[in-house]
């Protein structure tokens, strides 16, 4: 009788860190995704060390975070789902505005429209996010969820007047900016739109200026290879190509909103890549450095920079069914590849 064949070992789980990209209303796609990586990630394969986000990303990261947090995946899905629903404009007055908006941004090559300072503004836009934000996050139990061990959440952003890149940490060191609704606003506060937001004696806009999404995070400044992940999962809005030359005014603030948001996380992936490379040349042998693989889950639809700031529930469901199904699809190769 032939011996029997020895029981076929499973593999180590693997660390994962998620990383989101900003882009305003686009980010309802990195919503999907996340719905479906959380309602499809198998545990006994892949372990979510953190995330990270800038503008719309952080929000999405944020949320996902949470429900982790709180040891419910499928909580962080329902919160992605709550606060998109609200973020939409489906009630008449706001529907109206967001398409007077709209058409304003896609007339800019043909009319003379003048430009307003967010500062002339009421604030409605960002004390609105403010509250749903609350709404979806329990900022006052954070500290009393996170342990040492819990996935750890960044957040980007600039400081204005220094230029500094600034990450909020979900675990920060000494002196360290925290994860709060300052926080979040800071990030999504898209110079155009918003006002700069002061936290402490800092003032600080949107992260695109400044990593989108915070990356290096995950490695840099961390002794122990466990405490960084073997593979970071990119969900990125803006797209690396175009087929032809942007000529009209709109196509050209598309495409240099582009190549400021991809120039951002290509810096970020670079730390990465280099790692990579000198762990390959044998250049490091450092026992606390390793190699990381790095996937895309990317947005592929053509889209303007107006639609950025979309806000209509159709769109906001058709960003949000493609990153779902995007994720799906992202779930099945992996599995296919443990299989």
């Amino acid at each position: 009788m032939p011996a029997a064949k020895p029981a076929k070992a499973n593999p180590p789980v693997k660390r994962v860190a998620i990383a989101c990209q900003g882009g305003g209303s686009h980010t309802a796609f990195t919503a999907g995704v996340l719905q479906a990586l959380l309602h499809g990630i198998d545990a006994k394969k892949h372990h979510v060390l953190g995330l990270s986000g800038t503008s719309g990303g952080a929000l999405c990261a944020a949320l996902a975070w949470t429900g982790l947090l709180e040891g419910d995946p499928q909580r962080g899905a329902a919160l992605l789902e709550s606060f998109w629903q609200k973020m939409s404009a489906s009630q008449l007055p706001d529907f109206w505005s967001n398409q007077w908006m709209l058409l304003q941004q896609r007339s800019r090559s043909v009319l003379g429209l003048p430009e307003i300072s967010p500062y002339l503004l009421p604030t409605s836009g960002q004390d609105f996010m403010a509250d749903l934000l609350r709404e979806h996050i329990p900022f006052e139990r954070l500290p009393s969820l996170m342990t040492p061990h819990s996935p750890c959440l960044m957040i980007g952003a600039v400081e204005v007047r220094s230029g500094d890149f600034t990450v909020f940490h979900s675990h920060p060191c000494s002196g360290q900016p925290g994860i709060t609704v300052e926080a979040l606003l800071a990030s999504a506060a898209i110079p155009e739109m918003f006002r700069a937001v002061h936290i402490g004696k800092g003032i600080y806009w949107d992260g695109l200026f400044s990593q989108n999404p915070p990356i290096r995070g995950f490695l840099s400044g961390k002794e122990s290879r466990d405490a960084k992940p073997d593979e970071i999962w990119v969900i990125q809005i803006n797209p690396e190509r175009r087929a032809g030359e942007p000529m009209t005014a709109n196509d050209i603030d598309d495409r240099r909103n582009e190549l400021a948001g991809n120039l951002s996380l290509h810096q970020e992936l670079f730390f990465v890549d280099q790692t990579n490379d000198w762990l390959r040349k044998k250049w490091l042998d450092a026992a606390h450095m390793k190699h990381v693989d790095v996937r895309f889950i990317r947005l592929e639809l053509d889209l303007d920079y107006a639609s950025k700031l979309d806000r209509s529930p159709a769109f906001i469901e058709r960003l949000m069914d493609e990153g779902r199904d995007k994720g799906a699809e992202f779930i099945a190769r992996l599995n296919k590849e443990t299989a």
